[in-house]
């Protein structure tokens, strides 16, 4: 069914469908969207733990904003995603937790929950995009970690060092989707405002499905925060 900003964390049930949603004045992504040229530079054959997939790298040639740099990312895709609307998880670079298993966050969780789901599936697709710290880069991240140990949120900590919450654009991985020929998806995410990026973008979310994990005690005040302050959604 099509996403409801209303509707609640689980996942959204076909027995009551909802209109499409009026995207958010107050979003934080992709205000001003427009066509972000990308560029497929290479295509492999990819075995993971969780099974087969093609790793495909593309790079984008213009950006909504002229001050940010050329992106790049990665998409893992397995199965037929163009006969019906695949399951998607967009999931921003932590070296932190990804690499190390920091359980500051629930990155890595995230990241491994949604490569078994979409295995499961036998059908689906992973971007892994350079979004280090929410777009705020690894070093200003690891300043942030520094002054959340002093008692401030992840929220007030970018905010303390002179950084919005979070500089993350989606139109890239909008339009690696349609490179890869999808324009319709199931969300694997908690955050509703990415859910509005995409459709921004030009790519219909046709179900949000919760991308939830069992988070460690350290992670517990930055999920908090996340829901309070950030808007993300869990039940």
């Amino acid at each position: 069914m099509r996403y409801s900003p209303s509707a609640p964390a689980a996942s959204d049930s076909a027995s009551n469908p909802s209109p499409k949603p009026a995207l958010s004045r107050l979003s934080r992504y992709n205000k001003g969207v427009s066509e972000n040229q990308i560029e497929q530079v290479a295509s492999a054959d990819f075995p993971t733990r969780w099974g087969k997939f093609r790793i495909y790298g593309f790079r984008s040639n213009s950006c909504s904003d002229g001050d940010r740099p050329v992106e790049e990312a990665v998409a893992l895709v397995t199965g037929d995603v163009k006969s019906a609307p695949p399951l998607v998880r967009i999931h921003s670079q932590c070296l932190t937790g990804d690499v190390f298993h920091s359980l500051r966050c629930d990155c890595r969780q995230q990241l491994e929950l949604s490569l078994s789901m979409i295995a499961e599936e036998g059908v689906g697709i992973l971007i892994y995009e350079q979004q280090e710290g929410r777009g705020i880069g690894l070093m200003a991240k690891l300043q942030a970690y520094e002054l959340q140990d002093a008692g401030l949120d992840t929220v007030e900590a970018n905010e303390r060092l002179g950084f919005k919450n979070d500089y993350r654009d989606f139109t890239l991985p909008a339009e690696i989707l349609k490179a890869l020929g999808v324009t319709r998806v199931r969300l694997l995410s908690n955050n509703p405002e990415k859910v509005e990026a995409l459709e921004r973008a030009g790519v219909q979310v046709v179900e949000r499905v919760p991308c939830e994990v069992t988070p460690s005690p350290h992670a517990e005040e930055y999920l908090k925060t996340k829901k309070e302050k950030l808007g993300h959604l869990f039940t």
